[in-house]
């Protein structure tokens, strides 16, 4: 029996794990998909908000604010990419600087610093490329990017280095109270694979959090699916903006994006887009033409040639517009992270070590004494000098054979990628690992190798490997008999 099993094994259960990983007791996390980051958490802005936006007094605004806080230390720690690059919010007009003043009276009032109220000559300082609509902005030099892949996998790494469960392809079908032998209450988690007993539950689940809550509680939550569709430059256009720009927000978010990425890119969205369809990631190009045209209102010269690939991400919208945390109060032992969407993946390691905390007190665990809180990071050739990088071939040869032209990847990081810990079964999962697969091209010239890689790390038959597990099959049948 498990003192935790922790459902969902995207930003938040990842960093639940990982800070329950700081004490002594038994832990698993179910994940109904092959790899961390597979669901709400892989397609998303990427971005670290400032805090000004959530309601005041919401736990939105809590857990935003102290995630911020908590990022440009734990990136150190766990090594994956953030920069603090700041953000704007324009105002296209004149009669919507009111709503900049009482975005920023929000946020003083949320706990944000530092924030500033620019007219249109400070904005074109800060932001060159900006259009000749915008009249003047909210600038919040606290906010970040980060890589939302990374991060994740981070997390999940440093807490199967201390001890915490993975299980893979493992859809949780129902979650009941119990006892164990000795009478005491737990829960029986029912997966196709059985029954796994556990003291405690977190529902991290993502779009799915409310169907596992529903299972447990009377109070029943309803989340649903808000999708949004981005377009990604090519890394080409890396300088072209230089922080987060948002435009005034509306009733359905924060607006159409345009922002840098950790890895230099540039991405454009979302749109925002109720629906009832839990998977529907699908894109529109009624989508698209929408954030074209917001995006234009910022920007008079987008490079939209340099699109290279598009996508929908679906953010887990709760009825009430915010997060739902904590212990259930007709489940005990039964905990909830639910209706986590924006600045879902900015408070996730707040909600992860609060949680984590109150697991804790409820189980009576003490400090994990040998918790290690480090993790070294992937191998990255492009940070190395050239003198490095011949010393690493000259050491491992197949750090010097390139496989994926568009980034830059190396073979050797690709094995690494599937040698790591919870390492890459598919062609996605070595793209969320080291971006094979991610450049101009999108895999077009790459995969062929890389699954063969695969297949060989993996000892399975090349027509096995998947794009991103389940039945997402890439080669589905062959012209000839193979030799």
């Amino acid at each position: 029996m498990f003192d935790a099993v922790i459902i969902g094994a995207g930003v938040t259960g990842c960093a639940v794990a990982r800070f329950l990983s700081s004490y002594q007791g038994s832990f698993c996390v179910m994940e109904r998909t092959e790899d961390v980051c597979s669901g709400t958490s892989k397609a998303n802005s990427a971005i670290i908000h400032a805090g000004f936006d959530a309601a005041h007094g919401s736990l939105m605004a809590k857990y935003n604010i102290l995630g911020n806080q908590m990022y440009p230390q734990l990136a150190k720690d766990l090594d994956f990419a953030y920069k603090n690059n700041g953000s704007l919010v324009l105002a296209l007009h004149e009669e919507d600087i009111p709503k900049l003043e009482a975005l920023k009276e929000n946020g003083i009032k949320n706990g944000v610093k530092d924030l500033e109220i620019v007219d249109r000559k400070r904005l074109k300082e800060l932001e060159p490329a900006v259009g000749h609509v915008p009249v003047a902005a909210l600038y919040a030099p606290t906010a970040g990017i980060v890589c939302p892949f990374g991060a994740t996998i981070a997390l999940a790494e440093n807490a199967y280095a201390n001890g915490v469960e993975f299980r893979f392809n493992t859809e949780v079908k129902g979650v009941t109270p119990t006892t164990d032998d000795e009478g005491n209450p737990c829960w029986a988690i029912q997966t196709r694979d059985g029954a796994v007993l556990t003291r405690t539950v977190i529902n991290a689940a993502g779009v799915y959090a409310d169907v596992i809550h529903n299972m447990v509680s009377s109070e029943k939550i309803h989340i649903f699916p808000r999708r949004g569709d981005y377009l990604l430059l090519d890394r080409r256009t890396g300088g072209y903006v230089k922080h987060t720009v948002f435009q005034v927000p509306g009733k359905l978010g924060k607006g159409v994006l345009v922002s840098p990425t950790v890895h230099g890119n540039t991405i454009i969205g979302p749109t925002a887009e109720d629906i009832y369809d839990k998977e529907g990631v699908d894109t529109t190009s009624e989508g698209f033409d929408d954030l074209m045209a917001k995006a234009g209102l910022a920007f008079d010269d987008l490079p939209l040639r340099e699109v290279i690939t598009s996508f929908a991400g679906l953010r887990a919208h709760e009825a009430n517009h915010d997060f739902i945390l904590g212990e259930v109060s007709d489940a005990p032992g039964f905990f909830d992270c639910a209706g986590i969407e924006s600045p879902g993946l900015t408070a996730a390691p707040a909600i992860g070590k609060d949680i984590a905390a109150q697991v804790a007190e409820k189980l009576s665990l003490a400090p994990n004494k040998d918790f290690n809180p480090l993790r070294k990071g992937f191998t990255d050739p492009k940070s190395m000098t050239v003198e490095e990088y011949a010393q690493l071939i000259r050491e491992k040869p197949e750090f010097g054979r390139i496989v994926c032209r568009c980034e830059q990847v190396s073979e050797g990081e690709i094995l690494e990628a599937i040698r790591r810990p919870l390492g890459a079964k598919s062609l996605d999962g070595v793209k969320r690992r080291v971006r094979a697969g991610m450049g101009r091209c999108q895999a077009g010239f790459c995969s062929p190798r890389i699954m063969d890689i695969l297949a060989e790390e993996w000892n399975v038959d090349v027509a096995d490997i998947t794009k991103s597990g389940g039945r997402s099959e890439v080669i589905v049948g062959f012209v000839k008999d193979r030799v």
